[in-house]
């Protein structure tokens, strides 16, 4: 798969651009390299949970108020 590589311009907290710079430094990396993995695992993320939300879309939904009144009548709470 060819990537094709798009300049954006970003803004950084300076703190969180000092400590990118570091650990690009340690890690031999680019700063650039840092934040696309950052974000690849963060939109990687998203799609699991979007996965997971509809893997259980036909799940029953539970009433909290119904919970609430039978823990109450069990003497639970």
């Amino acid at each position: 798969m060819e990537t094709t590589l798009k300049r954006a311009t970003i803004y950084l907290d300076s703190m969180v651009h000092r400590a990118l710079k570091v650990k690009a430094a340690q890690a031999s990396r680019s700063i650039s390299d840092l934040v696309n993995e950052a974000v690849r695992n963060s939109l990687a993320e998203d799609f699991e949970d979007l996965e997971a939300f509809e893997n259980r879309l036909n799940e029953p939904n539970l009433d909290f108020e119904y919970i609430l009144k039978e823990l109450r009548s069990s003497g639970k709470i």
